[in-house]
């Protein structure tokens, strides 16, 4: 017999799985994710205060294979994480890998979906945070007043009270009406 490490105690594995969406085998395969960005700061062993508490630069994790072609990483990273910056501890990384499961719900995926899209962070999504997520979407590829109508035409058909914006309520209606979102709103692990 050899030293095996323990990479999170039973605790810590059975408090995973009923936070998440996830069994333990994934899990383990979330943590070889988070760690293979970047080795020289996440130790093998998983079960000290200090070391749940490392966090990996954005740079780094917008680097992983399921979030390099997104157009919205940088926001999917500044969403989960505590300190606003995008900087994820693995309870951040494993929590947002979860939202993006196939088993999350699709109410909890609109939930963050409008984080992301919520640029600003006013708790509504303005033509301005519209014009951000067009903008990131087609890589800057519309001219201005391309993004104006487009803009203009989403808070038209979404905007029930007409604010000029929409509301976690509003974006909600407007998702649930879009059969391809839970779809689109996944990543495999």
């Amino acid at each position: 017999m050899g030293n095996k490490i323990i990479t999170f105690s039973h605790e810590q594995l059975d408090h995973y799985q009923d936070c998440t969406f996830f069994n333990k085998k994934e899990i383990l395969k979330v943590f070889k994710k988070f760690r293979n960005l970047a080795p020289d700061l996440v130790p093998l062993e998983m079960t000290t205060p200090e070391a749940l508490k490392i966090q990996i630069p954005k740079e780094r994790i917008i680097r992983l294979a399921e979030l390099i072609e997104n157009p919205f990483a940088e926001r999917v990273c500044e969403s989960f994480s505590k300190d606003g910056y995008g900087n994820l501890n693995f309870e951040e990384f494993l929590e947002c890998l979860s939202v993006f499961s196939e088993h999350a719900p699709r109410d909890l995926k609109i939930f963050y979906a409008f984080k992301i899209y919520d640029y600003d962070g006013d708790d509504f999504i303005s033509e301005t945070d519209l014009r951000l997520v067009l903008k990131d979407l087609t890589k800057n590829e519309l001219t201005n007043d391309e993004h104006a109508k487009i803009t203009e035409k989403i808070i038209e058909e979404g905007d029930i009270d007409n604010d000029g914006k929409l509301s976690f309520l509003e974006f909600e209606t407007v998702l649930k009406r879009s059969p391809d979102f839970i779809n689109t709103f996944h990543i495999r692990i």
